[in-house]
């Protein structure tokens, strides 16, 4: 199955981060240990597609795997990595996690089902301006499937 992640309302490429001065922010999904499909923090939105096998567990919970997905069983979860990027790499300072226990059960069967991606709508700025972090949920993050 595919996730797809909409970000909108992108913070920009300048940011303080406990007082230091961050001047090429950018987005990206984490697969692993790496971020993959860096976007820049001024860019008019961000989008990043994520392949996960769903388990259906005897249950009737849902497990997700596969190279993005991070957590141990019943408490997975996405990353959104914040980093600021000089010659020297991508240098990470915040991450957003989208959890996926937060999921409507029955989106989740109806995407299985259907075959079709489940889709992450993510506000990118936090309330005070800045990269939005931790452990992110409505109305910032809204999940539906893909029409």
């Amino acid at each position: 199955m595919e996730i797809e992640i909409r970000g909108h309302n992108l913070p920009g490429t300048m940011f303080r981060n406990a007082g230091v001065p961050i001047h090429n922010v950018h987005v990206a999904v984490q697969v692993r240990d790496k971020p993959e499909g860096r976007v820049a923090g001024d860019a008019a939105s961000a989008e990043w597609r994520v392949d996960v096998r769903v388990d259906a567990g005897d249950d009737g919970d849902y497990d997700f795997k596969g190279p993005a997905v991070h957590g141990k069983r019943g408490e997975r979860f996405l990353y959104l990595t914040w980093g600021d990027v000089s010659i020297h790499g991508f240098a990470m300072f915040r991450r957003a996690k989208l959890m996926l226990g937060a999921v409507d059960r029955s989106l989740i069967r109806d995407a299985v089902q259907r075959d079709v991606a489940l889709v992450a709508t993510i506000d990118l700025t936090d309330s005070s301006g800045g990269p939005r972090c931790a452990r992110v949920n409505e109305p910032a993050l809204t999940w539906s499937l893909k029409s």
